[in-house]
């Protein structure tokens, strides 16, 4: 993320002593990504968060890739594939995947479990339905048009909480996913050109925290010996992992509302890169919203 945020109860420095009220020491975990060398964030435990007390494998969400040859113009009709009793993570149902993506379709009525992906940032666009997303670092109320940008290994899970169904399009990359460059500023502030900036990301703004023991996570990760380089391991950890008291950094889950994206218009036709809205690895999110048309004579 381009700008730092500080939620709930943390200490003046880095690193040290950080104690409850009954002098116990608070865990504190460093959560980063490419190693100790990009943005990153510092949690706060109640518990210690590598208390792992079993690991086994889990039948994942599965899937085959079909040839692309011959080429074939395609129409994914989505709410056909509507299934009741389905969660958000669980009932993902791919459409799309090369060796930088996968774009998934899910329609949700359930909660799903707690879940983490260990392979790259995900997201996650909500066409129609409310949730609540809760993760380590807070929850975030959702609703249509909003995507919701996942850093990887973020443990979360989604809730629908409104009476039709939530329907969502998710997009896992193998890296990262961001603001474009071209809209920030060497020190990562939107530049005044960017079609959207700070004031329209919605981050946590408490902790959210949670009680349970032998509590369940799904973790997706790669695994040579799987279904296309991806394999599952339900974790079961000794004490809920939303027992964050604070943090804080640079690293976090946050929400982007597409009507809040500013269209960018011209007298002649505009190529398809000014309605970039977030770039992956080897690929961007673009959004078509509603815009002025085209006014040379």
């Amino acid at each position: 993320m381009p700008y730092y945020r500080q939620v709930g109860a943390i200490p003046h420095k880095r690193h040290t002593q950080f104690r409850k009220p009954d002098g116990t020491l608070y865990a504190e975990e460093l959560m980063g990504v490419e190693g100790f060398s990009a943005d990153s964030a510092l949690l706060y435990h109640e518990h210690l968060p590598t208390a792992i007390v079993h690991s086994e494998p889990f039948d994942g969400p599965q899937w085959t890739r079909q040839s692309n040859y011959p080429l074939k113009p395609r129409h994914f009709v989505t709410h056909k594939l509507d299934a009741p009793g389905s969660d958000a993570i669980t009932g993902r149902q791919h459409l799309l995947a090369n060796a930088d993506c996968r774009i998934s379709y899910a329609s949700a009525d359930t909660p799903s479990p707690l879940y983490r992906n260990a392979i790259g940032d995900e997201c996650v666009y909500v066409e129609s339905g409310t949730a609540r997303f809760e993760s380590v670092l807070g929850a975030l109320d959702i609703g249509p048009g909003d995507y919701v940008v996942i850093p990887t290994s973020t443990t979360y899970r989604i809730v629908p909480t409104g009476p039709e169904p939530l329907r969502t399009l998710s997009t896992e990359a193998t890296g990262h996913i961001g603001p474009p460059k071209r809209y920030l500023s060497a020190r990562g502030q939107f530049l005044e050109s960017a079609p959207y900036c700070e004031r329209d990301l919605r981050g946590p703004t408490e902790p959210f925290t949670a009680t349970g023991e032998d509590v369940e996570v799904l973790v997706q990760h790669r695994s040579s010996d799987h279904n296309g380089g991806v394999g599952w391991t339900k974790f079961t950890y000794a004490q809920h992992p939303f027992d964050v008291v604070g943090w804080d950094g640079n690293l976090y889950s946050y929400a982007f509302n597409i009507a809040d994206f500013e269209p960018i218009t011209g007298r002649v036709h505009q190529p398809p890169t000014v309605h970039q809205t977030f770039e992956g690895p080897n690929f961007v999110i673009c959004s078509f919203v509603p815009r002025k048309v085209d006014y040379h004579p």
